[in-house]
């Protein structure tokens, strides 16, 4: 208090409000109507039942595995696509700055608009865009988002092109931090461009890299649009998501869904991705510093 606490308290208390009303608020609410059979006009207590009725959900596991597909296609194709990309325009001499916009370009594109002009991409017609493209090089017509098999893949080729803009200014960023010291002396011992990557770019980018492979898990664990707006989480459940199946439980009749149910489940998978961060940053702890 001596020390000007108070008038710390006072600036910091709208901000504090704030934040527990739009945030923690809405958290607490959640946990409460988990343990309720509730369509926000009739509400019945009934405990863990909602909890229940979805682990006993047939769809939940193909949900489960379709979400962990999702992640799975992301992390092999989408993670190491920006950090490519992100090097290879550190290397640029000329017009860095137009590259690094081109980048970013599809960042500043709205989802919705994005996902709308992919699907008219993704036509599966002979005349289709795609189609057309991989017809001149003797490749048939593709189903696209309408087979089973090559959905998923398609969502993840949009979602890569859609995020990887805002992964790359975080890699050119951190770039500019490495020593160039370093790299003359790689060159110096007769290092490689690839030696150089592997041995100075890698190690500096650690912490970077570590950081961006959680948050990426957590992002494509929570994947929604995409799935929504290509194919409604068809053909066959085949690309259904976790809060996909969330949002039907919410959301699927018109008088209003069981937002019991969907609460349950969204509690659930808040709860996977806390405890996989907790043990993943535990892991990765001694690696990110030394």
């Amino acid at each position: 208090m001596r020390g000007g606490g108070l008038t710390t308290l006072v600036f910091a208390l709208p901000m504090l409000v704030i934040f527990g009303v739009f945030s923690w608020a809405p958290i607490v609410k959640a946990v409460v109507m988990s343990f309720q059979k509730t369509n926000l006009i009739v509400t019945e207590w009934v405990g863990l039942e909602n909890f229940q009725r979805v682990f006993a959900d047939p769809v939940l596991p193909m949900a489960v595995r379709n979400t962990a597909y999702f992640a799975l296609l992301a992390l092999i194709f989408g993670y190491p696509v920006p950090l490519i990309a992100a090097v290879l325009m550190s290397e640029v001499r000329r017009a860095k700055g137009l590259f690094s916009a081109l980048a970013y370009l599809p960042v500043v594109v709205p989802p919705v608009v994005a996902v709308l002009l992919w699907k008219f991409f993704y036509d599966p017609r002979p005349e289709g865009v795609f189609n057309t493209i991989i017809g001149y090089v003797g490749i048939p017509p593709q189903p696209w988002l309408q087979s089973a098999t090559s959905a998923m893949p398609s969502l993840v080729l949009e979602a890569t092109w859609a995020a990887a803009g805002g992964t790359v200014i975080i890699y050119l960023a951190a770039l500019t931090s490495v020593p160039t010291e370093l790299y003359d002396a790689a060159e110096v011992d007769g290092a490689s461009v690839w030696g150089k990557i592997w041995h100075v770019t890698m190690p500096q980018l650690r912490g970077v890299l570590l950081i961006t492979f959680i948050l990426q898990i957590i992002g494509t664990a929570q994947v929604f649009l995409e799935p929504y707006l290509f194919t409604g989480g068809g053909p066959a459940n085949a690309t259904i998501s976790v809060l996909l199946l969330v949002y039907r439980y919410a959301f699927q009749n018109s008088l209003g869904g069981n937002y019991g149910m969907a609460t349950a489940l969204s509690l659930m998978l808040a709860a996977f991705l806390a405890v996989m961060s907790l043990v993943y940053f535990r892991l990765t702890r001694s690696w990110s510093t030394s």
